[in-house]
């Protein structure tokens, strides 16, 4: 039975009804405990916050009501609510009773030749659509990440809402590799960040490449590549079980922009040699070939060919301005498994 993990908006007042396989909800968290005091520092301890997620995940009171029952301020319910969803500590898991692919998902497995697709609804509202992918991608990576197995990831908003959403589980020799450099600045797509985060709910040993994401010129990226620990990283990366990539456009949308990971005329310089996008820092064009461009010869990854040796690859990426990579993603062979939202999915089958 496919299942995907899904969160409310915590801003609302009353937890939102799924239009899509709704039935089976089940809601991650320790149970609550008697006591409501608070921590040295001001932050709520874990009993108030597990009874605060309990009354409005589980019983569907209000903020308002909580509020009201606890004496406290609804200010204080919303921001406990959501420091809970973002710190993993309540997790909602939206189960499929059918266990039957969407028209969609048979579709894009046919046409991309794929093991398996998983398609998310267009969230409403204006919610990032990667709250969603990146959820759903973390329950099927909790899937079929086996015991004591190894996981790659890349970077991106999507690893980073996966990160938030993956199902704790104990230390049991799990690996998690990062197959990037990293950036200087902590945001929401860092490399470092992300991989922590999915370390610590696996309880896995995490391997990072101690480099940036590109280096000064290509001669000084060859120097890091051939040193350690970064040519011991990325040995790695053949014998991984589970890659777990995301998708980087060039569009005008791209939070490589946003966070100036490129800039402006590398954007330029990328498109006018044919880019759409990249995935693990390969840039590839509309038909998913591989790009020599200077930014790639400056990129501290690892080779194309080691990426696709890797046993069972999920590509998470959605939104319509990232359709022409995760086209081009498919075609090269970067994705087994599909994980995208409704509007992406017909764009790919256009």
């Amino acid at each position: 039975m496919m299942s995907c993990h899904s969160a409310p908006e915590t801003g609302k007042q009353r937890l939102p009804e799924a239009d899509w396989r709704t039935r089976g909800v089940l809601i991650r968290g320790p149970q609550a405990a008697p006591n409501e005091g608070e921590s040295g520092d001001g932050r709520a301890d874990a009993a108030l916050v597990a009874k605060i997620c309990w009354y409005y995940f589980r019983e569907g009171q209000t903020q308002d009501a909580i509020a009201q029952r606890l004496k406290m301020t609804r200010k204080r319910v919303n921001r406990i609510l959501g420091d809970a969803r973002e710190s993993g500590f309540v997790q909602i898991t939206i189960a499929d009773p059918s266990g039957q692919r969407t028209e969609l998902e048979e579709e894009l497995i046919r046409k991309f030749n794929l093991r398996h697709a998983i398609v998310v609804p267009v969230p409403m509202g204006g919610t990032d659509v990667r709250s969603f992918i990146g959820a759903a991608a973390a329950r099927y990576v909790a899937e079929c990440l086996p015991p004591s197995g190894s996981l790659g990831i890349t970077w991106g908003g999507t690893i980073n809402a996966a990160a938030q959403n993956l199902p704790q589980r104990s230390g049991d020799g799990t690996r998690v590799v990062l197959m990037s450099g990293g950036l200087a600045e902590s945001a929401p797509i860092n490399p470092y960040d992300n991989a922590t985060m999915i370390a610590r709910a696996l309880g896995a040993r995490c391997y990072y490449l101690t480099a940036p994401m590109f280096a000064e010129t290509a001669e000084l990226r060859d120097i890091l590549v051939a040193s350690e620990p970064v040519r011991s990283v990325l040995a790695m990366v053949p014998s991984l079980d589970v890659a777990l990539l995301s998708a980087i456009d060039l569009s005008e949308q791209s939070k490589a922009l946003e966070y100036e990971v490129i800039s402006r005329e590398t954007r330029a310089s990328l498109l006018e040699a044919g880019a759409v996008g990249d995935i693990c820092g390969h840039y590839l064009d509309s038909s998913g070939k591989p790009l020599d461009h200077p930014l790639v010869q400056r990129t501290i990854n690892p080779p194309i060919e080691h990426v696709l040796q890797i046993r069972h690859r999920i590509l998470a990426a959605g939104g319509e301005h990232k359709v022409p990579i995760i086209r081009a993603g498919l075609l090269a062979g970067f994705g087994q498994v599909l994980v995208t939202d409704e509007a992406a999915a017909s764009k790919l089958l256009d």
